[in-house]
């Protein structure tokens, strides 16, 4: 793993030496001259994950440097801190430690100490960066259809109360789209789940390929896709629907095994202003895609709102 290093120190032959040394060790090297510096430089989203810091700086000392380092862990992730000081009474360096310093150093620097406490200061960063991989790991696994790689159920249902959250502020539209796959069943009868596995994979990527970039996509439940599109009215989104429906068509859907034809038959509503809620939006939804169904299949339904709710 690279390390980009900052080395905060106000003394500019010492800083010189720690420098060169860290170059030579192969740090990507970053420095500042006083603590503000170092602040500024720290604070920024891709600035260094390892910070050598002086005790005694101009304009705001290390221990105040580590004190804002560690208000923004959340947003910024871990920073590995290391002070160098003079000071060595032991109430001095747990100051120093209860500041958010991770490590420290007494001056003057002794290179073969100071190169042992960047091991550890390297092991601890690597399993930061693992148990980070891990993490973004096991949110994909829990908001992601494993089959498909569109959003699951209940991360769908989220996107689209975010988005009627939204709408409500903003007095905006959302439209909800119900697509359900014709005649699935038949093709999982005929050739198998894996077949049946693959046209569900290649209908996602094809409903990707013509929703806006800001439109969400999730696998509803069996051969059901629900897409949210925020900030479209009824007739965008039946005019949406509709690309859909003949991007399905278009071409056959290659699998191992067969050729398939794949349909899709889609529902759309849409709510105004982001009202009603989420669950009479799909419920109207629900509606007109078992009317396409009902009206033969590869089609779009729109239902009006008033009528889907019973508003007058």
């Amino acid at each position: 793993m690279s390390v980009r290093a900052l080395i905060a120190e106000d003394d500019s032959v010492s800083r010189r030496v720690l420098q060169a040394t860290l170059a030579k060790w192969g740090y990507d090297v970053v420095v500042a001259h006083d603590g503000q510096q170092a602040w500024e430089i720290l604070r920024q989203a891709d600035g260094p994950n390892l910070a050598i810091l002086d005790w005694m700086m101009p304009n705001m000392d290390g221990v105040e440097v580590c004190r804002r380092v560690r208000s923004i862990t959340a947003q910024r992730g871990y920073i590995y801190v290391i002070l160098l000081t003079a000071k060595g009474r032991k109430e001095d360096l747990i100051d120093g430690m209860d500041g958010g310093a991770d490590d420290y150093l007494v001056k003057p620097v002794d290179l073969a100490e100071f190169r042992a406490h960047l091991r550890v200061a390297n092991r601890i960063l690597e399993l930061q960066a693992k148990l980070l991989a891990a993490h973004e790991r096991l949110r994909d696994q829990a908001t992601h259809d494993p089959l498909t790689g569109v959003w699951n159920r209940l991360a769908i249902l989220d996107a689209l109360e975010r988005d009627l959250a939204r709408a409500r502020r903003e007095q905006a539209p959302v439209s909800v789209l119900l697509g359900d796959l014709d005649h699935f069943k038949r093709i999982n009868d005929t050739y198998g789940h894996d077949a049946g596995d693959q046209a569900l994979c290649q209908a996602a990527k094809r409903m990707l390929s013509v929703i806006r970039r800001y439109d969400t996509l999730g696998r509803y439940g069996g051969e059901e896709f629900l897409i949210v599109a925020p900030g479209c009215e009824s007739a965008g989104a039946a005019a949406l629907a509709e690309r859909i429906r003949r991007r399905m068509a278009a071409e056959a859907v290659f699998t191992d095994q067969h050729p398939l034809t794949l349909t899709i038959s889609i529902g759309v509503v849409t709510g105004e202003g982001g009202g009603p809620d989420s669950a009479s939006l799909i419920q109207a939804a629900d509606q007109a895609m078992y009317r396409a169904k009902g009206a033969g299949r590869n089609r779009v339904e729109v239902t009006v709102l008033a009528a889907a709710v019973g508003l007058t």
